[in-house]
């Protein structure tokens, strides 16, 4: 590898030398009549700037600016102008007036605002030939915002952001153009200042790993969907990238910000179930006797025990600035504390971050280090109350007046014991379990960036990143409590997991303007090594008497991933743009056979705005044509050592009797040892547009992908291996999609502003084949979430992935209610079984939108920002489990509450497959509704802005559950998402 770097600092040197010797060559021919013209080129702040391009205007004569600024040329008879040009800085052509001619160049901003960082670099917007879409903070959603993806929720076409729940512990689903997988990850690679974060979470914030880093510390997410712009990253990229970048310390004087977001949250609507009039009017008219015989004397809404209004607060200081010149630097430290609706549900976050980023050796050297650090402190809410808040007996009260399970109020049985499967007190369920975690994390890098004294177009680039994380946390409930009345209490502590991510980085980057060839070469090539860890101790839970009830194995698991990477960026004359890249992976998750992978990806780009006849027209100020291809890969979510045969200790009451004595045996667990990559190939056609000056700006992005060695679980040839099933690589997925996205600017005067922005995705995705045995057929594959037992959910070749696979229901014709336990007999055999299950829509929506848009009128600010999904449908599982008169008793201690759904249906049993719950779920939701006040200046050095927020502010839907926007399709005790009120306060001093 050294041999190799040499090597390629001697082509450098080389190509120096004949660029040297060509452009003095032509001074020398140039004798009699020229003059020698020196001078010194300086930036805004008057240091020198090395390296400006200094070119004799109308020729190819020319010269850079050595360590000082300095330049000297010899400039030929009849010339009398000198162009000078640099990166980030605006170019001047001045006229020769003697032999000395001193320039000041100052920063292009516009230039600087245009560029956008992508995968190991930067770029200007107007040169990218990918799909990249770049979000600034400034366009982030405001609010009370608990985890960085929230930022750009609804913002960006073709990403979509779903939280799971509207617990303060909760993560959220990304998609970035649906995801190109199955049973393997369908998340997007995270990168945070350079260093790819590893997918998943860890002991004690398993489903919110994002949450450990404050949003306001970032200062812009980009976001790569097509190959052309994902390929780089390789083995990580067929689901989309999205860069993180941190605020650093920019400016000149130390500046401090103050902001504090103080909330009140409330629950917006619940599972529709019946009131208590209702419910006595039904056990009254449809009950047994036994069972009006369990109607009690109160009037209990359960609901408003077990909510409550939740109080949250995010507060950050930071100070910005430079400590001395060349040395940037940023400290900020946050608070964060957040109260779930349901009691006892609470999240808290300790931030702080240190970003340093000095210039040295006249700005050849750049180093940049950046350090975060958090702590969380979460505390569970046990969200089965949810379940009883809605089913429990509305006509009994919440203490039952005696000390028997702290003096909840439980359904007994016989025995004395708590009846088994019934309905738990739920304030019980909540005041009588402590469930809490701490996590505590560190993430940094620290980057080293020298452009060569020597070869000014060459930079070398190393980044070193460390990301560690530890989690811990206990589950404890006393013994009176009848959740674990039986066992004697529960108590579990579980880890610390500990998770490492090791990375280095290293890569050189030749940027290179050829004035004669009017073109420009931007090319990079590097090598990455990445190592992941993550252990855990052995774990044990136990009741309240000390007594061992189940052990939970010790863990260490591993993996890297070893790249090489190249990739050639070219444009000529600001118009044709071409991008290559390649990159080749070696992860240590499959054989030495299967290990290594190449992705390669290209772009075409064409700027015909730049073109000569379109340069006199005054409508059309940008019109780029787009086209990519590309390969990508996968090797997420699938574990660490399938590829290898292990066996498991038997647990106990598994083991093998040998001569009457149980022993333990080992049991081998399914593997593939020949499993490899999966493989997704793209194509991305799209156009950029911009008229009247950019005040209307807009894309249009079509793509196309197919997914192959899809890395899936499917059923295991009978004999083959001890499990049922097995993850291995078959057939493959195909989707498509349409991306449009649009700016606008409709007014702008100096008092009033008007901003707008809108975003629309149609996708669509089929599964192709899911056999193991080439040409064979394999179909109906149950998947999803279920309930007792039942799944409804399918994977089937040829149809989209995900489908609910139900009955068709039939209906009375006169009263054009559902008729129970009759459906279509699509097979027309005369018999209703699983052979006339039918596939029945998707969760996934067709159409995905957003709407963004802000007024400024003086030192007002307003703003709004709507979603909407279009297409998309959900299984409401809270009616069907709870709208059938059956469940109103399932044992002879208890009634339980029933749905609305009954008043409609009359069902006497569960019709768990009918079609009658899958129900359209698109929607319209107001995310954000806000309204700000800029005060000034209101003393000497420190001004004030302040505003108030809704979030989550309507929903405009016909489905008739809690939320038509739910994890996996299925609505079955959702935790509400929140309705939150807040007041912002902003200090600069």
């Amino acid at each position: 590898m050294k041999d190799k770097i040499l090597n390629l600092l001697k082509v450098f040197l080389i190509l120096l030398c004949i660029t040297c010797i060509g452009n003095t060559s032509p001074v020398l021919a140039w004798q009699g009549g020229s003059k020698i013209v020196t001078g010194q080129v300086i930036d805004e702040n008057k240091e020198p700037l090395i390296g400006v391009n200094v070119v004799v205007t109308g020729t190819t004569i020319g010269t850079i600016t050595d360590f000082d600024g300095n330049y000297s040329l010899e400039v030929p008879s009849g010339k009398n102008q000198l162009q000078f040009s640099y990166i980030g800085y605006l170019s001047q052509t001045l006229t020769i007036h003697g032999k000395t001619l001193n320039v000041q160049l100052q920063s292009d901003t516009q230039m600087l605002s245009d560029v956008v960082v992508i995968g190991y670099g930067t770029q200007r917007k107007s040169d990218l030939t990918g799909s990249v879409t770049n979000v600034s903070s400034e366009d982030f959603n405001t609010g009370l915002v608990s985890s960085p993806e929230q930022l750009i929720n609804g913002k960006i076409s073709g990403v979509q952001i779903m939280s799971n729940s509207g617990s303060p512990t909760a993560g959220s689903t990304i998609r970035v153009r649906g995801g190109a997988s199955l049973n393997a990850s369908n998340d997007p690679l995270i990168v945070l200042d350079g260093v790819p974060l590893e997918q998943g979470g860890i002991s004690g914030n398993s489903g919110n790993f994002l949450s450990l880093i404050n949003p306001n510390d970032i200062e812009s997410m980009t976001i790569l969907k097509d190959a052309s712009s994902t390929a780089i990253y390789g083995s990580r990229a067929s689901n989309g990238v999205i860069i993180i970048t941190t605020k650093k310390g920019n400016s000149d004087k130390l500046k401090f910000t103050f902001s504090t977001t103080n909330s009140i949250q409330t629950h917006t609507r619940l599972a529709d179930m019946l009131d208590c009039d209702q419910f006595i009017q039904v056990v009254n008219t449809q009950g047994s006797d036994a069972q009006k015989a369990l109607l009690g004397t109160t009037r209990t809404n359960w609901n408003d025990y077990i909510y409550h209004n939740a109080f949250g607060t995010d507060n950050n200081l930071s100070m910005s600035g430079k400590i001395a010149k060349n040395w940037p630097l940023r400290v900020s430290l946050g608070y964060y504390n957040q109260d779930g609706l349901l009691k006892t549900d609470n999240a808290e976050r300790f931030t702080g971050s240190v970003s340093l980023s000095p210039s040295l050796l006249d700005d050849h050297l750049k180093l940049t280090l950046n350090l975060k650090g958090s702590l969380n402190k979460n505390q569970f809410a046990n969200t089965s109350a949810i379940w009883g808040g809605a089913t429990m007996n509305p006509t009994i009260p919440v203490y039952s007046g005696s000390d028997a399970f702290g003096g909840y109020t439980e359904a007994i049985g016989s025995d004395g014991n708590p009846v088994t499967g019934g309905v738990l007190n739920p304030l019980g369920l909540l005041e009588q379990k402590d469930a809490h975690s701490k996590v505590t994390r560190f993430i940094g890098n620290f980057d080293v960036d020298y452009r060569l004294h020597f070869f000014p177009d060459l930079k070398i680039h190393a980044t070193f990143g460390y990301d560690y994380a530890e989690g811990k946390g206990s589950e404890y409930v006393s013994s009176e409590a009848a959740e674990y009345y039986t066992t004697g209490g529960y108590y579990y502590p579980y880890g610390p997991q500990k998770n490492e991510n090791r990375l280095l980085t290293l890569y050189a980057n030749y940027n290179k303007m050829v004035e004669s060839l009017n073109s420009n070469f931007d090319v990079t090539v590097g090598y990455d090594y990445q190592y992941w860890k993550s252990t855990t101790p052995e774990t044990y839970s136990r009741n309240a008497a000390g007594e061992t009830q189940t052990v939970f194995k010790a863990s260490d698991e591993r993996h890297t991933l070893l790249s090489y990477y190249g990739r050639l960026n070219y444009s000529y004359g600001s118009r044709y743009m071409l991008t290559a890249t390649v990159r080749r992976d070696a992860t240590s998750r499959f054989a030495a056979n299967q290990r290594w992978g190449t992705f390669p990806s290209i772009a075409l780009g064409w700027r015909l705005t730049e073109e000569g006849f379109m340069k006199n027209q005054k409508v059309l100020s940008n019109l780029k044509l787009r086209a990519s291809y590309g390969v990508t890969g996968q090797q997420d979510g699938i574990g660490n050592y399938n590829y290898l045969p292990v066996y498991t200790l038997s647990q106990d009451g598994a083991q093998g009797i040998v001569g009457g004595t149980p022993i333990y045996t080992y049991r081998p667990e399914a593997y593939v040892s020949d499993l490899k990559w999966e493989t997704t190939t793209s194509w991305n056609f799209g156009f950029d547009f911009g008229f009247l000056k950019d005040r209307l700006t807009g894309s249009l992005d079509y793509y196309t992908r197919k997914t192959k060695d899809l890395i899936a679980t499917v059923p295991a040839a009978a004999g083959s291996t001890f499990d049922k099933n097995i993850t291995t690589n078959v057939g493959n997925v195909d989707s498509k999609g349409i991306e449009f996205s649009l700016n606008a600017t409709p007014i702008q005067t100096k008092d009033f502003n008007w901003d707008i922005s809108f975003n629309m995705t149609w996708q669509s995705m089929k599964v192709k084949n899911l056999s193991i045995v080439p040409g064979s057929e394999a179909t109906n594959m149950p998947v999803g979430p279920s309930i007792d037992g039942y799944q409804f959910q399918t994977l089937t070749e040829g149809y989209e992935p995900y489908m609910f696979y139900v009955y068709k229901q039939l209906y009375d014709e006169k009263t054009g209610k559902p008729i129970e336990g009759a459906y279509a007999d699509l097979n027309h055999d005369g018999v209703i079984d699983s052979g006339d299950l039918y596939r029945y829509h998707s969760p996934a929506p067709d159409y995905i939108m957003g709407l963004s848009t802000s007024l400024r009128w003086k030192q007002w600010t307003l703003g709004m920002s709507f979603r909407a999904n279009i297409g998309n449908y959900v299984y409401n599982g809270m009616a069907m489990n709870t709208g059938a008169l059956e469940t109103m008793s399932y044992n002879a201690s208890q009634l339980n509450n029933l749905s609305t759904s009954y008043l409609e249906t009359g069902f006497q049993q569960r019709q768990y497959l009918s079609d009658y719950y899958v129900e359209n779920a698109s929607f319209l939701k107001m995310d954000n509704l806000n309204l700000g006040y800029n005060f000034g200046e209101i003393f000497k050095g420190c001004s004030l802005n302040a505003s108030i927020m809704v979030q989550n502010v309507f929903c405009i839907t016909k489905y008739s559950g809690a939320d038509p926007e739910v994890p996996n399709g299925m609505d079955n005790s959702f935790y509400p998402r929140p309705r939150t009120y807040s007041l912002n306060l902003g200090l600069n001093f």
